[in-house]
């Protein structure tokens, strides 16, 4: 009996030092904002605001420029952190880490709702 419990309480703790990741959760969409999409679906001269939309849903930022152009902005940004793990049996705990990455898409509008221009901005850090 003795023995059952200890083999309990082991199984237990280990499954208690698996670290939590962020939003893991199975039901993340994931995002069409990347570099391949923007150069292969964006066109500038072509593409209109709905289709923009439907690519990439509602902008985070909406503003004119100076020449009273319609501008949206987009930003995508990620964070994994890789836990360490504590070695059950003699407490010591490995080093962790963390990395960041964002992506930031800008588009300008003319008056008839056609990209004139983008930018894209990727930083990994």
């Amino acid at each position: 009996m003795y023995k059952i419990l200890l083999s309990g309480l082991f199984v237990l703790s280990l499954t208690a030092c698996n670290s939590y990741k962020y939003a893991t959760d199975g039901n993340a969409q994931k995002s069409n904002l990347t570099m391949g999409v923007v150069k292969s679906k964006l066109v500038k001269g072509t593409t209109t605001q709905d289709e923009v939309l439907k690519l990439f849903g509602s902008p985070n930022l909406v503003s004119k420029n100076k020449s009273n152009n319609e501008v949206w902005s987009y930003n995508k940004m990620s964070t994994e952190n890789k836990a360490g793990s504590t070695d059950f049996f003699t407490g010591q705990r490995a080093s962790q880490s963390s990395s960041s990455k964002s992506f930031d898409l800008i588009i300008t509008f003319d008056e008839h709702d056609v990209i004139t221009d983008y930018s894209v901005v990727s930083t990994a850090y």
